[in-house]
């Protein structure tokens, strides 16, 4: 029986109130399916990367047409579960509305405990399945669940059997008789807007695998995100009850929203003609003009590939990879017609440095439309770079004339800043599409239509690893073209990264052939090795083993530093820098150290670094590099700075973070004063190097493994020299194999760090799996799949990082300063220091980005396991509520400093030093 206009029309879909609480608006069901509809098609006609769509293709065995009508229909069904009462109930004035059209709904439905269980999504998923069933031939155990599970999962999590099992006995929920032909009303009408039943049941027998559902979910989320914002589409005033859904003014309301929106569209990469350095010239130009041999290797791997697979570059620090991989990436985007690159990074320091170097890659881009560019990671605020992108493309739509480049409004914030075309983030976006979060399908779709770059890939530790390998096998099932970049790698990791991805693809790795050389572009899909010859001559590291005593540093360093030259010494602990750079300077002077390690305000460590680049980094500014100069620092220049030094000392650490911190000796092509004319570097931080074992220092062990510590003991104890790049490769294997190495007298200790290592590595992985993704096959639906899951989370959060990464606790503060009337000040020595906060109304936007920038993480002992919620809970005390009603502040914890930058917290004097950093005593 056909449904009168009036009685579906009155079916609501969205309100709005006023301050008052009076609802001012409302927006019908039916036109809210329109627009998303609508929003559906343009999303597949200029924004959804051919990646993704030739992906579902492939499962409805469709010509294109296809995945545009299965994504129609979902996204003119996903809000069908609001036609019950336990939606509209919740808006008095609408409810009455539809009672008054014969929809029976009782007065106190709203208080019903069960009503929130039975939610729109579940109930339009129950509905759509038996729909599906029963009307379209679907089979209700298999398509129909699975169509029905996209429905109910479009608010980001998916359902449970259970929730549906309580949804089908609710009928005074879901509703019966009207509500039930309304519902059936609106599944006709959709099907018809796909070209009618006939079509749809061309995909009644078609199974959906767990990879397209999970395009599919996400796609409909845009849509509907897209569709119910009200600036783009206008609710209807609370008077107005006529409803115009001819398609003249659906297509009028359609264009004037995507007008306004103003999506950038798909990048379309161009074709590679085979000329390298042309292509290098183009991208990288004028100063570089032929590609390095990585380079070029990678890029003509990835013109070599026989199909969509996983590139790994290894090559020595310095040799150009990062370009290397952003060649390969264009190549892989024209062959995929993946429209888009994901740069993922260690830290946020090596984030922030990449997205200006991959932003002046994308402006050497033809001139074709603007593309969008996101910064992701939780402070991508306060990076001036990016800010200053998104005030010109949140205000223009466009970004600067000058640019080929927009950071887009709506592709902004934690959940959608990933679905831009060019996103530079920290390997925690990539690690999240492995974890049971909240719109992790967002996150799928983020990346499956992208080329996925993974730098400095042997940087992450077992945990992490079990993250990173699921992430890569849903990769694999997409069929995303990676990446992955690495100074060397143990041939067991490598094998483990490509069988990782392989098994999304369903096939078996095949063999390397033993290992595949060094330098090397390998990878999956049949590609050969393909070995790399670097043109810079092998360069000799003298090694000298060091007492760990500060005497011996100090001779060690006047020395080699008689004629002039610039020293960094590297340390393990913050504990160990403070220490050495504080006798340092005595020595030498304070203004002859410099001192850099994450206990910094953030805005202090940022200058720091930005000012140790300018000192130390390639030629081309030689009056800034100091004639002497000590650089006392702890991992950070292992990673994210481009630094040189003539001479260096360093804390013993696994063997591939040492070949890593040698990368930074000797780097840049430049005249050296008469003691460091060759490359040298002292080891040091082993409690005695003649004992049997060597033994890291206490610190040292707290930080790393100590079976990698007495492996790369045993294999630098006797050496002289290193000879780079020569010897990486082999070392590297060496330090991760299962041989043993060393002495005989060493064996008893280092099998039993072995065997702990190994126990400690079995705890790791069985943590990292609780929260772990399913495998592409182990679901036939989205029901159940991501049980247990975590909820929200993002990379400042701390269940976020908490669940990707497995580092010892930590907490981070925001540091303000009193003032002598017991009011708050930004901190005085900052740029923008010494300003009034107020403590009541809101902190101004302006002055929370002063204010966040001076976040600043505490030690180890105020933030371990058995300290840390008591630290807390005394932070706490420093509650503010001018900070709670700024997004940018709310929730954050606040250390208060006095006048002289000291505070007392859990026991503990701390003092910050603008020199030192953050200093902690015991009271």
């Amino acid at each position: 029986m056909r449904i009168q206009e009036d009685i579906l029309s009155s079916v609501w879909a969205k309100s709005n109130r006023d301050e008052a609480g009076a609802v001012t608006e409302w927006l019908p069901l039916q036109q809210h399916l329109a627009d998303t509809v609508s929003v559906a098609r343009l999303l597949i006609d200029h924004w959804i990367s051919p990646l993704v769509s030739s992906m579902v293709e492939r499962d409805l065995a469709g010509d294109g047409a296809a995945f545009r009508a299965v994504v129609c229909w979902l996204a003119g069904c996903h809000d069908v579960g609001k036609a019950s009462p336990a939606f509209s109930c919740q808006v008095d004035v609408l409810a009455d509305r539809m009672r008054q059209r014969g929809f029976p709904m009782h007065s106190r439905l709203s208080e019903d405990p069960d009503r929130r269980a039975a939610n729109h999504a579940l109930v339009g998923q129950w509905a759509a399945r038996d729909w599906l069933a029963d009307e379209a031939g679907f089979d209700f155990a298999g398509t129909a669940a699975q169509w029905g599970s996209v429905i109910g999962s479009h608010h980001g999590v998916a359902p449970e059997e259970s929730q549906l099992a309580l949804v089908d006995g609710s009928p005074h929920l879901t509703g019966s008789g009207v509500w039930g032909r309304i519902r059936a009303e609106l599944f006709a009408r959709v099907t018809g807007e796909i070209g009618g039943p006939d079509v749809l049941k061309n995909y009644a027998s078609m199974n959906l695998s767990m990879p397209t559902q999970v395009l599919l979910t996400a796609v409909v989320i845009v849509a509907d995100w897209i569709a119910s914002n009200s600036d783009l589409f206008p609710l209807l005033p609370i008077s107005e009850i006529a409803l115009d859904l001819s398609p003249a003014a659906k297509s009028e309301r359609t264009a004037a929203a995507w007008d306004q929106l103003n999506l950038p569209p798909r990048w379309v990469a161009g074709p590679f003609e085979g000329d390298i350095d042309q292509l290098f010239r183009a991208r990288f130009g004028p100063v570089h003009t032929v590609a390095r041999p990585v380079q070029a290797a990678a890029a003509m791997a990835a013109a070599e590939q026989p199909g969509p697979g996983m590139l790994i570059v290894e090559a020595p620090m310095g040799s150009g990879k990062t370009e290397a991989a952003l060649l390969a990436a264009e190549v892989l985007a024209y062959r995929s017609g993946a429209s888009g690159v994901f740069f993922a990074l260690p830290t946020q320091a090596t984030t922030d440095a990449m997205y200006g170097r991959v932003r002046a890659w994308l402006n050497r881009f033809p001139v074709e439309g603007k593309h969008s560019l996101s910064l992701a990671h939780g402070k991508a605020h306060l990076n001036d770079q990016h800010a200053g992108l998104v005030r010109s493309g949140r205000f223009n739509g466009v970004g600067s004339a000058d640019e080929s480049v927009v950071a887009h409004w709506w592709l902004s914030g934690r959940k959608k800043a990933g679905l831009a075309s060019f996103v530079v983030g920290t390997i925690d976006q990539v690690l999240f599409a492995a974890l049971k979060s909240r719109h992790v399908m967002l996150r799928h779709l983020g990346l499956a239509g992208k080329v996925v770059i993974i730098d400095e890939v042997h940087a992450y530790d077992v945990y992490m690893s079990q993250y990173l390998h699921r992430a890569l096998h849903w990769l694999g099932a997409y069929g995303v073209p990676v990446v992955l970049l690495s100074a060397t790698l143990p041939d067991e990791r490598r094998a483990g990264l490509l069988a990782a991805y392989d098994s999304g693809r369903g096939v078996e790795t095949g063999p390397l052939g033993g290992h595949p050389g060094y330098p090397v572009v390998c990878g999956s899909g049949g590609l050969s090795p393909r070995p790399i010859e670097l043109t810079a001559d092998a360069t000799d590291v003298a090694l000298d083993h060091l007492a760990d005593d500060l005497d011996t540093l100090v001779a060690y360093l006047r020395l080699h530093l008689r004629a002039g030259g610039c020293a960094v010494v590297v340390r393990n602990t913050v504990g160990r820098v403070q220490e050495a750079a504080e006798r340092l300077m005595t020595e030498f002077g304070e203004d002859a150290v410099t001192i850099s390690h994450s206990r910094f305000l953030a805005c202090d460590r940022a200058l720091i670094d930005t000012d140790l680049v300018r000192r130390f980094g390639p030629p081309g500014s030689e009056s800034d590099r100091p004639g002497f100069h000590i650089v006392v620092a702890s991992q950070v220049v292992e990673q994210s700075l481009d630094v040189d030094f003539d001479l260096m000392v360093s804390d013993l650490a696994p063997a591939d973070l040492v070949l890593q911190r040698l990368g930074r000796l000797h780097r840049h092509t430049r005249s050296r004063p008469a003691g460091v004319v060759n490359p040298r570097c002292g080891l040091v931080g082993v409690e005695d190097w003649s004992s049997a074992p060597a033994t890291a220092v206490r610190g040292s062990r707290r930080v790393y493994d100590e079976h990698l510590l007495l492996r790369s003991a045993a294999l630098l104890a006797g050496r002289e020299s290193l000879r780079l790049p020569d010897d990486i490769a082999p070392l590297v294997q060496q330090a991760y194999a299962e041989d043993a190495v060393g002495p005989a007298g060493w064996q008893p200790a280092m099998r039993a760090a072995a065997e702990a290592a190994r126990a400690d590595s079995g705890h790791r992985i069985h943590r990292a799996r609780e929260f772990l993704l399913g495998e592409v096959g182990d679901s036939d639906s989205l029901v159940g799949w991501m049980r247990a899951g975590v909820g929200d989370v993002h990379d400042d959060s701390p269940k976020g990082a908490a669940q990707v990464r497995d580092g010892a606790e930590s907490l981070e503060v925001l540091v303000v300063q009193r003032d002598a009337d017991g009011g708050l000040l930004t901190p005085s020595w900052i740029p923008g220091g010494g300003q009034q906060i107020p403590l009541l109304d809101a902190v101004p936007f302006d002055l929370a980005k002063v204010i966040a920038a001076c976040a600043l993480r505490l030690p180890v002992a105020l933030s371990h396991g058995g300290v840390i919620d008591a630290v807390i809970a005394e932070l706490e005390r420093h509650r503010f509520s001018s900070f709670e009603l700024n997004p940018w502040l709310k929730g954050q914890l606040v250390l208060p400093l006095d006048i002289d930058l000291r505070a007392q917290l859990h026991g503990y004097a701390l003092t910050y030093d603008l020199r030192r950093g953050l200093i902690h005593e015991r009271l």
